[in-house]
């Protein structure tokens, strides 16, 4: 299960175990899957990631997700009214659809999780760690400050700069967070044409 902070960057706000850390990372780099999509629209349901419907709808992510040792999602959006606060990402290592009981459980675990984070912005400095198995915060705070070095550099947007982030990244076979980290080192320099030179060791 993993908690996913509506923002862009993205950012994971709790994760029960590496799976779910893992199944957002792949998410964040690479732009698609059954969150992103339950972000903007309603709860996205998939049993078999391995389905060719799911090949079609996720062509990078489904593949990625089922070698990460992932074959169900379970993406429900959280929200109160018409404000978005984020997504709740439940998974499961076999396929197979949620039963009657385990949906309602998993929509009561969403209402739950939006008074929690709604509770969390009114009181800032509480310790609430006793109400997460992981809290992880800020996970890759260096995505956000590449994102924020491209804008600059750039003259983009922050959808924009990110976008430019994840096809690097992807381009390359790489995770998001490690691109942005070479950004912020200034290992890395993306130009307007999307061209990388070498100069001593550097890449710009």
């Amino acid at each position: 299960m993993a908690v996913i902070l509506d923002a862009i960057p993205r950012e994971l706000m709790y994760a029960t175990d590496r799976h779910a850390s893992e199944l957002e990372d792949l998410t964040l780099t690479l732009g698609e899957g059954p969150c992103v999509d339950a972000t903007t629209g309603g709860p996205v349901l998939v049993a078999d990631l391995t389905a060719p419907e799911c090949r079609n709808r996720w062509p990078v992510f489904a593949p990625a997700a089922v070698l990460a040792g992932v074959r169900a999602v379970f993406a429900l959006p959280l929200r109160v009214g018409g404000i978005r606060l984020g997504v709740l990402d439940l998974y499961r290592a076999r396929v197979g659809d949620l039963g009657a009981e385990q949906l309602a459980d998993a929509l009561v675990l969403a209402d739950t999780a939006c008074a929690v984070l709604l509770d969390d912005a009114t009181r800032h400095g509480v310790d609430r760690d006793d109400q997460w198995p992981d809290r992880t915060g800020l996970q890759h705070p260096e995505v956000h400050q590449a994102a924020g070095m491209i804008m600059v550099q750039l003259r983009v947007t922050a959808a924009v700069a990110l976008l430019r982030l994840r096809a690097y990244a992807y381009s390359w076979d790489r995770r998001l967070r490690d691109v942005a980290a070479d950004v912020v080192a200034r290992r890395l320099r993306l130009l307007p044409t999307g061209d990388t030179r070498a100069n001593g060791g550097t890449v710009y």
